[in-house]
């Protein structure tokens, strides 16, 4: 398979995808054998650790350029790292959030989250994980490790969900959040991490009048809130060394098929791709809820967009000469050079995936890695 990159390019890549993959069926029952017992933890690392090599040789074969460990060691791509931050706590009920689709609405119940204590760093988060998936990455194969972004802390709660009596000074604990992150990045880096995603609902969220109305209703400052996470974003990646790529993925939702807001990028444009601090963005752009190319224009030289074109949604296979169209209809806002392509979301942001197979999704991959051979060469 051709890469579309030269050997020595830097993420993100003119192929590239999202993070998280469909768990194999035998990850699922060693998971639930687990949780009855009938299984060690270290019996599960060994399911695990097989079947994630197996997924990196599977991207690898697609002709990706990077690879992830399709987030197999995880439940949720968000609270698996959030609830190892010292300090955070699950919550003693559930929140629910409405997704939806076109059959209607799927409710999904997460646990709440609280702070309990001064937010910090214990110990480094995911760190096995990287390294792990770092000895089974070939060669030519940049380890991309995904963690959810510092807004995630926040955006669910908000400050209402703060202990004035632990944070009676609302800007200590951005601070102690960011730092925590930092510390977070510092170990990765330390490990040989050079391709770190933090990936990121609430920046997109913010785009949606009805996720904007909500926030104003518990007495946040929605018009503003993306410069608060684009400014708490910065400070945790500020002391990063300069070999380390940092993208992020903004997603509208992504539960069993199914998504929260609507709406382009428009609202928080200007402000995120001028002044948050990463080498690229992960875009959503598969369907009419994810607005225009337009905000594009907004990019500065220097950074790429990743256009998520191809639906993790739906097993249906886009075609690619529409692929191409869409491409060629962003470049009236940016550069080509400037652009990569992805499927639009992650496989699998929560253990049970998408309404696609295993096939339908390896297909999509290559898919993006021959499109893109045959745009940019």
């Amino acid at each position: 398979m051709t890469r579309p990159d030269a050997p020595d390019a830097k993420p993100p890549f003119r192929a590239d995808h999202v993070g998280s993959l469909l768990r194999p069926q035998r990850l699922h029952q060693a998971r639930q054998d687990r949780s009855d017992g009938e299984i060690t933890a270290a019996e599960l690392q060994q399911i695990e650790d097989e079947a994630i090599a197996e997924v990196v040789r599977a991207q690898q074969q697609a002709g990706l350029r990077s690879a992830t460990d399709g987030e197999f060691r995880r439940a949720y791509w968000h609270q698996d790292f959030i609830l190892q931050l010292e300090g955070i706590e699950p919550g003693e009920g559930t929140t629910t959030v409405q997704f939806q689709n076109a059959d209607g609405v799927v409710e999904w119940k997460p646990a709440g989250m609280k702070i309990t204590d001064k937010v910090r760093l214990g110990e480094p988060i995911f760190l096995d994980a990287f390294n792990y998936l770092k000895s089974v990455a070939g060669e030519g194969i940049t380890p991309k490790l995904t963690i959810p972004s510092p807004s995630m802390v926040h955006y669910r709660g908000g400050s209402t969900a703060l202990d004035p009596q632990i944070y009676p000074d609302v800007e200590e604990f951005w601070s102690d959040l960011s730092a925590a992150y930092a510390d977070e990045v510092n170990a990765l880096t330390g490990a040989g991490c050079r391709y770190l995603q933090l990936d990121d609902t609430s920046l997109a969220y913010l785009n949606d009048e009805k996720q904007r109305a909500a926030i104003a209703a518990r007495g946040e400052d929605a018009e503003h809130q993306h410069l608060r996470y684009i400014k708490q974003i910065n400070a945790a990646l500020a002391d990063r060394p300069a070999d380390l790529s940092v993208t992020t993925h903004l997603c509208r939702g992504n539960y069993r098929s199914s998504w929260v807001a609507e709406g382009g990028y428009d609202f928080v444009a200007e402000a995120l791709f001028g002044e948050l601090d990463v080498d690229g963005f992960f875009l959503e752009f598969d369907d009419e809820r994810s607005g225009g190319f337009e905000p594009l224009r907004f990019v500065p030289k220097g950074k790429r967009v990743v256009l998520g074109l191809v639906t993790t949604k739906r097993g249906e296979l886009e075609s690619k000469d529409r692929l191409k169209r869409r491409i060629e209809e962003a470049t009236e806002y940016i550069d080509l050079d400037q652009l990569c392509l992805s499927p639009q979301c992650g496989f699998s942001s929560t253990v049970e995936g998408n309404a696609l197979t295993h096939d339908d999704q390896m297909a999509k991959l290559d898919l993006v890695v021959e499109t893109a051979a045959e745009v940019w060469g």
